[in-house]
């Protein structure tokens, strides 16, 4: 029955529903940064990766994408946010939601790059072709047929992306965020260990909304993107 109690408390008590509503704004703010910042990283790198330019100019550029790839990938999202929080950014007063929207929106990109690498790949050689066939430019092509195609295959990829990011913001409290997670806990402290299971139930309720609402979401928008395919 206590479990039950400290739910409902949750819900009536106004101080701690405030905690948990404003724990849920920052987390939400940046969530939706850094799915910004990822997309439009992700996207870059991608193609940056996918040309075919043979000059020494080109070389460069892939050159730096392969290495953000193999660092941002190799190392753990905790301690990509520590060195941007305590090293990259320590100036006093610089505020913190900045530094989690970069942290998590460069993290996000490398894995939304290769999201969007593999889908581009994806697409048949054989429509390059016909576009190249038909005097279109590389460029054209690309924009036109290529990348059209190549979303369909993607969004179900950048989708589950997008929900391991909005989850793995709950760790902004170790470098002094009062997120979702942060509040649940803050809830439950300075009460016995039992104290802790009601609000953090609550706040994974909060997630488990967001995440589906999320997740309905994506699934219109590639019902949609794929009602013009013949079948």
């Amino acid at each position: 029955m206590k479990f039950f109690s400290d739910v409902a408390q949750c819900f009536t008590n106004e101080k701690y529903f405030s905690a948990l509503l404003e724990g849920l704004k920052l987390t939400l703010a940046i969530s939706v940064g850094a799915a910004i910042i990822g997309l439009f990283l992700g996207t870059l790198v991608a193609l940056v990766r996918l040309s075919s330019g043979k000059s020494r100019w080109m070389k460069i550029p892939r050159a730096v994408c392969n290495v953000y790839l193999v660092v941002i990938r190799g190392t753990p999202m905790a301690l990509q946010l520590f060195i941007m929080a305590f090293i990259i950014f320590a100036i006093r007063g610089f505020p913190k939601i900045i530094t989690a929207i970069l942290a998590f929106g460069i993290n996000s990109g490398a894995y939304v790059a290769e999201n969007i690498r593999a889908g581009i790949l994806s697409v048949d050689i054989g429509q390059t072709e016909a576009g190249r066939a038909l005097g279109l430019t590389q460029g054209i092509t690309m924009r036109k047929i290529i990348i059209p195609q190549a979303i369909k295959n993607v969004i179900p990829a950048i989708g589950n992306e997008l929900i391991a990011l909005i989850k793995e913001t709950s760790i902004v409290s170790m470098i002094g965020m009062f997120d979702l997670t942060a509040a649940a806990q803050n809830i439950g402290s300075g009460h016995n260990l039992a104290s802790y299971l009601g609000p953090m139930t609550v706040a994974a309720l909060f997630y488990l909304v967001i995440v589906y609402a999320l997740t309905f979401a994506i699934k219109q928008i590639e019902r949609r993107l794929r009602s013009g395919d013949k079948r």
